[in-house]
């Protein structure tokens, strides 16, 4: 990839994890003071919480935490023309519904990202996706695990948006590749649909294009058949992990949002005064 596809000159990014994520480096400052030289205005800090026991976030920190972190720093760099919000993603996993509704219902964040992931004992992991893509019949069968718990997650209306809608295909290739999916696009459909039915935002995330999908999460194609199936809602991150990944490649996601007729990102649905960021135009 090239050496810096780092954006500049953007309203915000808003998927940032930190060193309160376990699988990110990165003290929150680092993230502020990048913002402030890329003239990134806003920042929304979304680290994960899982609440499976055996997933990698489960107890790596406490609420108390991680808000008083956030906060703390959006007083430290709000004067320097940085705004903070303290966001979380939440590991989606319909066998612990009730304890994300609990969960969500008593702790108040400005943003909260409802993503599925690939742990260790998924179909989609390094030592099963190979006999797991070989074993089904279709397309439809290879990605039915994770589409359909991405559904599910979009109809609880519980998320202010669903993060990465089709980030198994970072671990699908080679088995299958990106042209594959875009070339069945009736496959994301019934997320898109529970999407515009909630009022779930789609997020544009554009770690995928700096993995080997190399397209974001999703596609610019999926990003236009949402609004044209009636989506309002969208943001877009950079689902940055490492200092050098934030912003990377957002200025992309943004065109695609823009592309797709989106002229705005909302960053909270309910609980709260919505945070409206204008899409800027073009150059």
């Amino acid at each position: 990839m090239n050496s810096d596809r780092r954006a500049r000159d953007l309203p915000l990014d808003a998927h940032v994890h930190t060193d309160l994520s376990p699988d990110s480096n990165v003290p929150i400052d680092d993230y502020a003071r990048q913002a402030v030289e890329r003239n990134i205005a806003e920042i929304a800090i979304t680290d994960h919480v899982d609440f499976d026991p055996s997933a990698p976030a489960y107890a790596f920190t406490t609420f108390v935490q991680r808000e008083r972190t956030v906060r703390d720093a959006a007083e430290r760099w709000g004067p320097q023309g940085v705004a903070i919000r303290f966001g979380v993603e939440v590991t989606w996993d319909r066998r612990w519904e009730t304890d994300i509704r609990d969960h969500l219902a008593h702790h108040a964040y400005d943003f909260v990202i409802g993503s599925v992931h690939v742990y260790r004992d998924s179909v989609y992991s390094a030592e099963h996706v190979g006999p797991w893509v070989a074993a089904q019949r279709s397309l439809a069968e290879v990605v039915a695990p994770y589409f359909d718990e991405v559904a599910a997650g979009a109809r609880t209306g519980l998320f202010d948006a669903m993060g990465h809608i089709d980030f198994v295909k970072r671990y699908l290739v080679p088995h299958v590749t990106p042209d594959q999916l875009a070339a069945a696009p009736e496959l994301y459909e019934p997320i898109l649909l529970a999407l515009v039915e909630s009022g779930t935002a789609l997020e544009v995330n554009t770690s995928g294009l700096r993995q080997d999908a190399a397209e974001s999460y999703p596609s610019a194609a999926i990003v236009a058949r949402f609004h044209e199936l009636g989506g309002e809602r969208i943001t877009v991150g950079s689902d940055a992990h490492r200092a050098e990944h934030f912003g990377w490649a957002l200025d992309e996601g943004y065109a695609a949002a823009r592309a797709a007729g989106f002229r705005a990102m909302t960053l909270r649905r309910g609980g709260g005064t919505p945070i409206v960021v204008e899409l800027p135009r073009p150059a």
